[in-house]
């Protein structure tokens, strides 16, 4: 599963085609319905509100019942059995019991979601070849509009802890974006994009293929992950022009293929999930100069089978961290050592889904949620604040080809 882009129709990425295969719930692709546009800027015309369930119709959605906080499911539209939007739901923070209250459209393949840090405005990829960016606001679910990322098949974004600026990840054109935002948490014309050109790519791989855009602990720098150079890019952000300026480049092993990185609490480490050599690597992270040094390869504890690893999550104490695996089938739980220096391996758990993509903390640490692509739920865990260890909160949800879990 080295292979570059494109494998089905499309313009289909490695990432979304590997998600698709095998088993009795893999998805055929569809011609992706653009979302609707006005003007060079790309402003998104879309219905302003939350539709109640699929269809043209849309209307607002209730408040939350008391107690209950919403959850945020991205997907795919341009699938067989995909979603028709953004899937709203709310879950219990005491049981985990997830509820769905219908779909946000006017997105096409928002397959993952970012927080604005005021918890305001709400960012979706539009994973698609004229990739884009949308925001939408929260208080009455308006689409404020979208934006080009300047590259095809965008799979990640963050916002900057400013608030100012919203980085973004094409993977298929293997180049990152900069987007400003202003105070209604509305998108700008990009300020910046930058593609990955160096090094070569690893074997199997076509091209770079930019998978993850964050920020450093330190604030001021910003690393890009790119799967097919085998590269964790760091630059430097301009936070007056939102411009970008390489400052070091981190290398893994030829074909590890990295995905995700993740930062410890305690800013000095992170950890790198390596998807195509089935791996996991504990990072030294030195602030001042934003470089990273990435350390052995090590255990997924997925045995000898087919894997990707897919994200990683850190304790907000820097006790624990936890591992996606697809392929497995499981969450691999990692106790933390050495000040986040060393990563011990403790056990995995069954998922109970098939296809992890990605897993997300609740905002106070007592829930994981994990996004099941092929089987189209969402699992959701206790998580054990002493011993880290993961209790199942009943059944999963069921979501069309839930590829990302944004719970607030």
């Amino acid at each position: 599963m080295g292979s570059g882009t494109g494998a089905a129709g499309g313009g289909w990425s490695r990432r979304r085609f590997v998600g698709a295969l095998g088993g009795a719930a893999a998805v055929t692709a569809l011609p992706a319905p653009a979302p609707p546009r006005s003007g060079p800027d790309h402003t998104a015309t879309a219905p302003d509100q939350a539709a109640s369930s699929p269809g043209p119709s849309a209307r607002r959605s209730s408040p939350e019942p008391e107690g209950r906080r919403p959850l945020y499911i991205g997907t795919y539209t341009s699938v067989e059995g995909g979603g028709t939007g953004v899937g709203l739901a709310t879950y219990d923070p005491a049981t985990g019991a997830v509820i769905g209250t219908g779909t946000l459209t006017g997105v096409a393949n928002p397959s993952y979601l970012a927080l604005h840090p005021d918890g305001h405005t709400l960012y979706a990829v539009d994973e698609q070849d004229d990739g884009a960016v949308t925001a939408v606001r929260l208080a009455d679910r308006k689409v404020l509009g979208t934006r080009s990322t300047g590259g095809a098949g965008p799979c990640h974004l963050t916002v900057h802890p400013g608030g100012r600026w919203l980085l973004s990840a094409n993977y298929t054109s293997g180049s990152v974006a900069v987007h400003p935002i202003d105070d209604a948490g509305a998108l700008g014309e990009r300020t910046d994009t930058v593609t990955h050109s160096t090094p070569a790519p690893g074997p199997g791989q076509q091209g770079p293929h930019a998978h993850q855009f964050i920020t450093g602990p330190d604030g001021a720098h910003v690393l890009a992950v790119d799967l097919g150079t085998d590269t964790v890019y760091t630059y430097r952000l301009d936070e007056r022009r939102g411009t970008l300026t390489e400052v070091a480049q981190a290398h893994t092993r030829h074909g590890a293929g990295p995905r995700h990185l993740t930062f410890h609490p305690g800013g000095r480490h992170a950890y790198l999930a390596n998807e195509v050599d089935d791996t996991i690597a504990v990072c030294a992270y030195d602030a001042s100069t934003g470089r990273l040094t990435i350390g052995e390869p090590q255990a997924t504890g997925s045995g000898p089978g087919t894997n990707y690893p897919a994200q990683i999550l850190v304790t907000a104490d820097g006790s624990f961290a936890y591992l996606a695996n697809r392929g497995h089938n499981s969450l691999a739980r990692y106790a933390v050592e050495a000040d986040g220096a060393r990563l011990r391996l403790l056990d995995t758990v069954p998922v109970s889904g098939d296809f992890p993509r990605q897993i997300a903390f609740s905002p106070d640490g007592t829930l994981l949620f994990a996004a099941n692509q092929k089987s189209g739920t969402v699992s959701v865990f206790h998580v054990n604040a002493k011993s880290g260890e993961l209790r199942l909160a009943g059944e999963p949800f069921a979501s069309p080809v839930a590829v990302c879990a944004l719970p607030l």
